[in-house]
C-alpha cells in the first residue's frame, strides 16, 4: 500500500516564485494516494491562483482567517484538526519569522498554532536571505519546536544568484512527506523490528576549513549532502547515528545527534573518540589534505606579488579508524577527477578498509554540490555500481548495500 494512501495532507504556499512548482506538488501527493487541501497567503496568489489548484487538488482552497462563512464553522480550526501532516512550500524569509515568533496574522500561520500534526517547511529564498543569521535563527526555533526541514537545495535562482536557496523539486518533496510520514505515523499494525535496530553508526560529512590567518582558510566544495543522507538513510532503518560535520548549511537529520567541527584536526579528535563504540564508520566528509604550518595570528597583509604557504599533512581519519584493534566495518570514499577505480582500489587495500565508495566529481550534475551522484562501491571480492539518482536515494541504496556486507560479515566471523 502507498505511504500516503488515506492520508490528509494541507499543503501551505507562501509568496515565492517557487509556488509555480505547487499545482505539480499537489498532483504528485494526489499520485501517492493523499487526500490535499491548499491554504494560500496573500502574497502566493500573485504567483498562482486558487483556481489552478482548486482544480489539480479537488478541493476548495482557503486563504483567508477571516473568511466569514468559513468562520461560521471554525473554519480554521477545522483545517488544524483535519491535516494529519502541514507541508508549506515554498516557506519564503517572511513567513518563517512570522512562525518562529509565534504570529498568527493570517489563516496559514493560525493553523501553524492551532494543529497538533507534525509540520514540515520547504524554504525557499534568494541564497543571502537563507544566509542571513536572522533566517537561520529561525530556522533553529522551527527546529526546536519539531519542525522537519525539507531542503533548501542549491543552484540558479531566480535572481540570477547561485547558491542554498532554492526550494527542493517536486520529486524530493513528495519523497521526503512519505518518509517523513512513515516516521512519524507508523502502521500500527506493523511489530517488525527495524533492520539496523540496535547498531550505531558514526559518519564524517562536509568539508573541513584549514586556516591561514583569522579570516583566511583553505577548503573545498563538499556541501556535506551526501553524508547527511547517508546519515538520514541509516536513521530510518533504526541505527542510532552521530554525524561529524564540518562547516555545512544543513539541517540535523531527526533523531540524529550531530558533533560541529571545522578543522581535520578536530573532525579527527572525535572520530577516534567515537569510533570504538560504533558498529559502523562512514567516513563521507572531504577533509582537507593538508593545512597550514603555521597560521598567522593577524590576517596577512597583501605587501608582496607571492606568498609561500607551507603546508603539513593532516592525519588520516579513516586509515586511523580502520587500525582500531576492535574497529567499525570501515567505509571511505573516495572523490576522484581521474582513474576513479585504479585510485579506489589503492586506498581500500592500504588503508585497510572494508569497503569504498568511489565517484568521479570531475563528471557534469553529480559530486559536490549537486543534487545527484553516481557511486562504484568496492569491496576486496566484488563491485556494485550504483548509477545517477538523488543523493537521497543513492543514500538508502548504500546503506542497505552496507548493510548487507556487514551481516555477511558477522556471520563469516562467528
Amino acid at each position: 500500500m502507498q505511504i500516503l494512501q488515506g492520508k490528509k495532507i494541507l499543503l501551505g504556499i507562501s509568496g515565492g516564485i517557487a509556488a509555480y512548482k505547487t499545482p505539480e506538488l499537489v498532483r504528485r501527493l494526489k499520485d501517492q494516494g493523499a487526500d490535499v487541501r491548499v491554504v494560500m497567503t496573500e502574497g502566493a496568489k500573485a504567483f498562482i491562483t486558487p483556481l489552478t489548484l482548486q482544480a489539480v487538488s479537488a478541493n476548495a482552497v482557503s486563504d483567508s482567517l477571516l473568511d466569514t462563512q468559513a468562520e461560521l464553522a471554525m473554519g480554521h480550526i477545522e483545517l488544524a484538526k483535519w491535516a494529519d501532516f502541514i507541508l508549506i512550500a515554498p516557506a519564503t524569509a517572511d513567513l518563517i519569522a512570522k512562525i518562529a515568533l509565534g504570529m498568527a496574522n493570517d489563516l496559514l500561520t493560525t493553523l501553524c498554532l492551532a494543529t497538533a500534526a507534525p509540520i514540515a517547511i520547504a524554504p525557499a529564498m534568494n541564497q543571502q536571505m537563507w544566509h542571513n543569521q536572522a533566517t537561520q535563527n529561525n530556522i533553529k526555533t522551527l527546529m526546536s519546536y519539531r519542525y522537519s526541514i525539507f531542503g533548501p537545495g542549491a543552484g540558479e535562482q531566480a535572481c540570477g544568484d547561485i547558491g542554498l536557496g532554492r526550494m527542493l523539486d517536486v520529486p524530493e518533496l513528495v519523497t521526503l512527506t512519505c518518509e517523513q510520514i512513515a516516521k512519524t505515523m507508523p502502521d500500527a499494525n506493523s511489530s517488525e523490528q527495524k533492520p539496523l535496530s540496535g547498531q550505531h553508526w558514526l559518519i564524517t560529512a562536509g568539508p573541513t576549513r584549514e586556516a591561514i590567518d583569522p579570516v583566511r582558510y583553505i577548503s573545498n566544495h563538499s556541501s556535506g549532502k551526501m553524508g547527511f543522507a547517508i546519515a538520514r538513510a541509516a536513521q530510518e532503518l533504526g541505527a542510532e547515528v552521530t554525524i561529524i560535520s564540518g562547516p555545512v548549511n544543513l539541517s540535523t537529520p531527526e533523531s540524529c545527534q550531530k558533533i560541529s567541527v571545522t578543522s581535520a584536526t578536530e573532525m579527527h579528535q572525535q572520530a577516534l573518540e567515537h569510533a570504538p563504540a560504533a558498529d559502523v564508520f562512514v567516513a563521507c566528509a572531504a577533509v582537507a589534505d593538508y593545512r597550514i604550518d603555521h597560521i598567522a595570528s593577524e590576517k596577512i597583509k597583501k605587501s608582496q606579488d607571492t606568498m609561500q604557504l607551507n603546508l603539513i599533512k593532516n592525519p588520516d581519519i579513516v586509515a586511523d579508524v580502520a587500525a582500531l584493534a576492535n574497529k567499525p566495518f570501515t567505509v571511505g570514499f573516495a572523490a576522484e577527477t581521474q582513474d576513479v577505480e585504479h585510485y579506489a582500489r589503492d586506498k581500500l587495500a592500504r588503508k585497510k578498509l572494508d569497503m569504498i565508495a568511489a565517484n568521479n566529481v570531475a563528471a557534469a550534475g553529480q559530486g559536490f554540490n549537486s543534487e545527484d551522484n553516481a557511486l562504484t562501491v568496492f569491496t576486496a571480492t566484488d563491485e556494485k555500481v550504483l548509477p545517477l539518482m538523488s543523493k537521497n536515494e543513492l543514500a538508502k541504496q548504500l546503506v542497505q548495500h552496507i548493510q548487507d556486507k556487514l551481516s555477511k560479515s558477522l556471520k563469516t566471523k562467528s
